[in-house]
């Protein structure tokens, strides 16, 4: 496992050159010419010289797509257009709160979703099966912002349940105020979850290692958690790991609608105002950690099956 380790993080080099070449054609070859943005339609020509050797474009196509790598590997993404800030440093502050909101939500979730996708298909064809299912549809249908906006106001507005916005570092001073947007970030994240884990775990239900336990005399609960469940965990791992990176750059509608300032908020700044050192950051951040997690899912295929052989 160790050589298969060393093998894949080798790989990730070849791997993040080409993410950062897309990302490079993106922002310095499609995008156009930024100065042109930040300065307006009224802005001469002087001014454009000027601001593109402040801001380092006036550099050649090679040294800048170079400039991309260098940060892709040192996390050295220099400094925001708009806030002046290092990005770095940006991104740790940001990362806090869109963690506080984030991950007791998502854990949250998948848990009580993967419950809820056991019991349906532990009674799957009767009421309460089709009763779950029609709550799931009716709860993806419904906008995400229709739910902000409801609980928004009756919740917290209304009924003064909770913090209607704002954040407190340091724990528990965050819990107020993560409370109301994490609750909609469950609410939103079951539909989609219960419907996924429930037809993994029916597509194992109908195998012929199912009937074969039947015959032994297992009975269905027995079956449904030492077999079925161990049997579906592959597809459950990938559906669950590959949502950690959009964790990590937090929830925007969430943080925009309750003033959280964590990297949702962050990246929506700066898509209003066109910067693009702090879009490329998050593009190459998620990056980053989408490959390190495919590989951290491999490993935990060989956990979760032993006949998987990692080589």
């Amino acid at each position: 496992m160790i050589k298969y380790i060393i093998r894949r993080l080798l790989y990730l080099i070849p791997v993040l050159l080409g993410v950062c070449f897309i990302i490079f054609i993106l922002f310095n070859l499609v995008a156009g010419d930024p100065t042109a943005v930040l300065l307006g339609k009224n802005a001469t020509a002087a001014q454009m010289i000027e601001l593109r050797e402040q801001l380092g474009l006036n550099k050649t196509l090679t040294e800048q797509y170079f400039d991309v790598v260098k940060s892709a590997f040192t996390f050295n993404f220099g400094h925001s257009w708009s806030t002046k800030q290092e990005i770095s440093q940006m991104i740790l502050r940001g990362a806090y709160p869109s963690l506080c909101l984030t991950l007791p939500a998502f854990i949250v979730a998948t848990i009580f979703s993967l419950i809820i996708a056991l019991v349906v298909a532990f009674y799957r064809g009767k009421g309460i099966d089709l009763f779950i299912r029609i709550l799931c549809i009716a709860g993806v249908s419904i906008s995400a912002l229709a739910y902000i906006l409801f609980f928004q106001y009756f919740f917290a507005f209304k009924f003064g349940w909770f913090e209607i916005s704002g954040f407190e570092y340091g724990f528990p001073n965050f819990i107020p105020f993560v409370a109301l947007p994490g609750i909609i970030f469950i609410i939103l994240s079951l539909g989609p979850d219960v419907r996924f884990f429930r037809t993994v775990i029916l597509d194992e239900i109908y195998q012929d290692y199912v009937r074969t336990a039947r015959a032994k005399g297992l009975s269905d609960l027995s079956i449904l958690l030492k077999h079925v469940l161990r049997n579906a965990l592959i597809p459950i791992i990938t559906y669950v790991i590959i949502q950690v990176p959009y964790l990590i750059l937090g929830a925007l509608l969430l943080e925009n609608f309750f003033s959280i300032p964590g990297l949702g908020g962050i990246t929506l700044n700066a898509l209003n105002s066109s910067d693009f050192p702090v879009i490329k950051a998050m593009a190459i951040l998620s990056s980053v950690l989408y490959i390190l997690l495919s590989l951290f899912t491999d490993i935990l295929y060989t956990f979760a099956d032993p006949r998987v052989k990692l080589k």
